[in-house]
Parts: structure tokens; sequence; C-alpha cells
């Protein structure tokens, strides 16, 4: 898996979840919610806010009649259509502009989904350091092969796709280097029985770049669990106030919840730590003491040769390995060792070359006049 790189953060496996506070149409147009949004980003600590741009002439038809779902969040009435949800999100462009600017005084990234080709071209004007493209937008072409051109990273959403679709729309994008998936369900919101959080790792192995998740489900407890088994990336809808209208406050993250989040996420990371299998630093004293070896079985006096009743198997782990037992057979001890005393190779007289321990050639040391060991009851 190649690693990404936005706004500084390194995005792959082996790297901290890259944390996407998604404020959407969550603005309801006002330029102070828009910047509350923001703020909630920065004091979380988030990597990164999001927001939407889009016009509404160039994404639905007047002639689109309203999901009862919106209809009923944006307390429409019967004859509304999407056209006039949509028209009624649209985050102005001279609103736009104020919080990119705003962005840059609060030092964290700015960026946004293009949802036209017109609004690629206003946020190349605004210096984006990457693209989302939402899951609605996976067939919409013309679009995906303008932002490939950008040669920026590009966050993909799959929601509501196979694999296939997937597959046709990275080659629309026309490049495979700087591509991050993210799962999701495109549900609002997604219930979480739906989430299929192993598709994950099937989008890893298929598609061999950082995964994440667009988690549309209330709270953030399965956003941990994305975290867990391996999401590179977790986006989330962020609100100041969930009772507000628009489609999208009642599922999104209060401040409190986005600051959980996030902390939440540095301790998962923390928690999974490397893949390699190793003994690490807080386990070295306890394998000292809990870790078997062999020890005196009873007192050996200095001469004799080692037998095998001289020998037990106990802790601590400071002596010889247990493994090395036969080796010991027939070494000649070169001083007094008492009972229960852990056995270590100075104890013995030097080996012959081609008798070390950990040798393939296992002869018997060489070996002094024997003396007679003392019996231990």
């Amino acid at each position: 898996m190649s690693n990404v790189s936005i706004g500084g953060r390194t995005i792959g496996d082996g790297e901290p979840c890259f944390i996407i506070a998604e404020a959407g149409c969550n603005h309801n147009q006002s330029l102070e919610i828009a910047l509350g949004l923001v703020d909630m980003a920065v004091e979380s600590e988030s990597d990164i806010v999001k927001f939407q741009s889009y016009v509404a002439d160039d994404i639905y038809s007047k002639k689109t009649p309203m999901m009862e779902h919106f209809r009923a969040k944006m307390n429409a009435s019967h004859d509304a259509t999407m056209y006039d949800l949509i028209k009624a999100t649209e985050l102005p462009r001279e609103l736009e502009r104020r919080v990119v600017d705003y962005c840059r005084e609060q030092n964290i990234p700015f960026m946004s989904t293009p949802f036209g080709l017109g609004d690629v071209d206003v946020l190349e004007s605004y210096g984006v350091p990457a693209y989302k493209v939402a899951s609605f937008e996976m067939t919409h072409f013309p679009l995906l092969q303008k932002v490939g051109e950008t040669g920026k990273p590009i966050i993909l959403s799959t929601g509501m796709s196979t694999l296939g679709d997937i597959e046709k729309s990275l080659n629309a994008i026309g490049r495979s280097d700087n591509i991050i998936l993210l799962h999701c369900v495109s549900s609002y919101p997604a219930d979480p029985e739906e989430c299929n959080l192993r598709v994950i790792e099937t989008l890893k192995r298929t598609f061999g770049c950082p995964v994440g998740f667009s988690d549309h489900t209330p709270g953030i407890e399965v956003s941990k669990l994305a975290i867990a088994v391996g999401a590179n990336v977790v986006e989330k809808h962020v609100t100041v106030d969930q009772t507000l209208p628009g489609p999208d406050h009642h599922f999104s993250l209060t401040r409190e919840e986005l600051c959980g989040l996030v902390a939440a996420a540095r301790e998962i990371n923390t928690v999974l730590g490397s893949p390699h299998k190793f003994c690490t630093p807080g386990e070295q004293a306890l394998k000292r003491i809990g870790r078997r070896t062999l020890c005196a079985a009873t007192d050996i006096r200095k001469g004799s040769r080692i037998t095998p009743s001289e020998i037990a198997v106990k802790r601590p782990g400071t002596g010889i390995a247990t493994e090395l037992a036969d080796v010991l057979i027939g070494a000649v001890a070169n001083r007094d060792i008492e009972y229960d005393e852990p056995l270590t190779w100075e104890m013995f007289v030097q080996y012959a070359d081609d008798a070390k321990p950990g040798t393939s050639k296992r002869r018997r040391p060489a070996v002094a006049s024997p003396a007679p060991a003392t019996p231990r009851p």
C-alpha cells in the first residue's frame, strides 16, 4: 500500500487515523455557523475541515421530487423538490471564500466536495490540498476526470457501489496514485447493522490504497470500531446544534462528541501499535523472573560431571535456556554450585569449539576429573 499525504499528514497503515470534520451543508447559509464549525474542528484537533461546494442548477432537475426522508427534516411543503433542498443549502461563494480565509487564520486545512466542473475551478483557486468526491458522484465521469487531472489527492466515497463500480470510477479518474477510498453506507442516518466494516479490509486488499470510513451513524461508536479494524480515515458530519433545520444536523456530532472521537482515535491507534511481535520493554523485567531456565536440583561440587538428575527446570529466566539441557549433560562444574542456583555457562569448564551451546554438534564437553555431588534431600 502506498501512503497519501494531505495537509502535511501522512495517511496509511501504521499512521494515526486521519479525522475529517465534515461541515457539509450544516452551515445553514450562515457565516457565523460556518465559522463555528471550523472552530469545532480546530478545538477537537481534527486533521481537516470539509465543506461542500455546489450550485443547485448543476445538480438536480427542478422536477426531481423531494425524498420523503428529507421532506420531514426540512419541514418542506408537499410540492417541494430536491432542487429546492439543494438551493436552500448552498454555501454562497462569498461566504465560502471567507471560510477559506478563516481556516488559514486558524491553521487548519480547508477541503471541499465539488459537485460540478465549475466547482473544481473555484476550489483550485483556493489552493485546496485535496479533493473529496461524494458517493453520489461516482458515475459523474467528467467530474472524476477533471479532479484527477489536478494531480491532487482524491478521497472517493463508495456508497451504493460494488467493486466493479469502484473500478470504473478509478478508471475515470485516470490514475492510481494519491487515492483514498472511503467505505460508506449512503443512508442518513445509517443503520449500524448495515455498516459491514469488514469491507474496509476488502477494499485495501483489492485496490492497494488507504481506506477509511465515511460514517453516517449517530454517535462515535461505529467510527471507533472502524478505526480498530483498520480505517485510515474517518469522516464524520459535525454540527453546532443537532436541532437546527436541515438534512444532516440530526445525525451529526456535537462539539463534545467530535472531541471525544478525536481523542478515542488517538488512543485506539496507540493501543493498536505495531504489527510485529516482540517482547515489550514492560515485559522484560517479568520475563527475567517468570520464564523458566535450568537450575541446580542439588548441591553440585566443583569438578563433578553434570547428570540429568542434577538439573531442574525452574524460574527465574536468568539461567541456561531449557532447550539446551542435553548440551549441559556431562559438563564439569568449575566451582561449587548451591541447590536452586540458576545455572549459567560461566559455572562450567570451557567447552570445546565443536561442542559450544547452540551448535548442531552435541559432543560431550571437555571434562576434568569428576568429584562426587552432594545429594540434596
